[in-house]
Parts: C-alpha cells; structure tokens; sequence
C-alpha cells in the first residue's frame, strides 16, 4: 500500500508542475487605457471661431488576430451626459433636445464593419454611427502609431478622424448671426486618440 501511495505521489506531483507553469492562452483582445485616450471634437462657432469639446466617459473595445490588424473589430460607446466644453451653460445645452437629448438617448455608438489597410501605418475604418437613435455608415481615416513591449504587456496606439454633418443626426437647432452666417457650423470634426493595452500571453 505504501508503495502505491508513494509511486502516485511520484506521478502527480510533475502533472501538478506542468498544469501550474502552462501559459494562459493568447488573448486577442486589448484593453483600453482610458487615463491616457480621449474622445474630442472641434465645430464652428459664430463662423470664424471654434468650439472644443471632448466626452469625459466611454469604453472601447479592439480585437484582431492579424499582425497586420486587417481582421480588427472594434466597438465604442460613449455616454452623452459626460459631454464637456468648459461652459456649464453649453454643455447643459447640449445635453438637452436642442441638441443630443441625452436622457432619452444616452449612448454614442460606434461598431466597425471593415478594417481598410492603405499603408504600413494608415487604415480606413469603416462601420456604423449610431447617435440619437440615427444610424449612418460612416468611415475613419486612421493611423497606427505602433506597438512597444513593457514588462506588463504591450502597448498600442492609434488616432482616428471623422467628419460627419450635424444635421444628419437629428442635432439641427441652429440660429443666424447679423451676417447671415450659422451660430453653430453644420459640419463636426471628431478626433480619438486611443491607447490600448494587452497582457504578455
């Protein structure tokens, strides 16, 4: 009996080893590093003038198995109420129905449908916009700023552009100045800049 207990002992005790040290597998998704991305845009303000604001709150998600991110699926949501401009007044306006109406629709959506590659760095990113219920397709013109290794894992970045017309998506109020031009521009200029993060596998 003592030499079936020690000769288990002397099987299992390598099968728990190899169990212990297997690595995890790969994973294929990255993690946002919301502390080091931003989500802002810029319209026109009284026609020659611009207006800055940026969303305090959203999640993104990026997965792609390709080295070359040509498979990348990627998907954002952003909550309205965070919007910021530094002007209480504003920003209240544009929580309201004049504008995003954001207790009736909360959430900014973004979910990709193609990654376009154009160069070593440069991608088209095609998908959809959903904003106040309105969906459009839309496309980024976006570029890859590399990927770097740190003893926590890898690091990526990537800025992403859009233009899209206001009016589109049901955000129409509007006014005229004395010279006939509109308060607030028709045309929305949006930014992302991301940092991504994954864990050594």
């Amino acid at each position: 009996m003592k030499r079936f207990f020690l000769f288990s002992m002397v099987l299992t005790i390598p099968l728990v080893a190899l169990f212990a040290q297997a690595p995890a597998p790969q994973s294929t998704g990255w993690r946002l590093d919301k502390a080091h991305s931003r989500i802002y845009f810029t319209i026109k303000h009284m026609v020659v003038a611009e207006v800055l604001g940026y969303f305090k709150d959203f999640d993104v998600t990026f997965n792609a198995t390709k080295d070359d991110y040509t498979d990348g699926q990627v998907e954002a949501v952003i909550k309205v109420a965070t919007i910021n401009t530094d002007n209480e007044n504003r920003d209240k306006d544009l929580r309201s129905s004049n504008f995003f109406s954001a207790d009736s629709f909360p959430e900014i959506r973004f979910k990709s449908t193609k990654f376009e590659k154009l160069g070593d760095n440069s991608y088209k990113i095609h998908g959809s916009l959903t904003v106040r219920d309105v969906t459009k397709d839309v496309v980024f013109d976006a570029a890859y700023n590399g990927m770097i290794k740190t003893s926590r894992g890898f690091v990526s970045a990537w800025k992403a552009t859009l233009a899209i017309n206001r009016f589109d998506y049901g955000l129409k109020w509007n006014s005229m100045i004395e010279t006939g031009g509109l308060v607030a521009g028709e045309t929305v200029n949006i930014t992302v800049v991301l940092e991504l993060r994954k864990p050594l596998s």
